[in-house]
């Protein structure tokens, strides 16, 4: 149900009261038992409207109530973010300096010489891939054409 029909859902709710009042007063007057005023077509028709217009209140107000939730829920995962956010800020800041100091070290120390015929990172046992030529087959198949 449309959030915004709330106040028109109250009114309507309101005016079939007061007509169900007024046709229960009016029965009680003209000396209608109880049996028979319960069983006049009006005042039950009457009763179903009300029913329905608290069913309907009752819808509004559980979407009422996810939507809040939901707001809640948004307002919750946002402050999560910019909290993970600050935190990692505040640990690299500690960080940094470490990282400076590491960086000197490796920036004093000398570099090693690559040894030559072994690629680094490849295991010794393993033969390197090399590049097959073109099949003679399409070059011969080209200068013959």
């Amino acid at each position: 149900m449309n959030l915004r029909a709330k106040v028109y859902v109250e009114n309507q709710k309101k005016k079939i009261q007061e007509e169900l009042s007024t046709r229960l007063a009016r029965l009680k007057e003209e000396g209608g038992k109880d049996r028979d005023i319960q069983r006049d077509a009006t005042v039950r028709r009457l009763k179903a409207l009300v029913r329905k217009m608290d069913y309907r209140l009752a819808s509004i107000a559980a979407q009422e109530k996810l939507s809040q939730e939901r707001a809640q829920a948004k307002i919750d995962r946002v402050n999560a973010e910019k909290a993970a956010k600050e935190a990692p800020k505040a640990g690299a800041a500690k960080a940094e300096p470490e990282k400076k100091e590491k960086k000197a070290k490796k920036e004093k120390g000398e570099k090693q010489p690559k040894a030559e015929g072994k690629a680094e990172g490849k295991p010794e046992g393993k033969k390197e891939k090399t590049e097959k030529p073109p099949k003679p087959e399409k070059a011969e198949k080209e200068e013959g054409q």
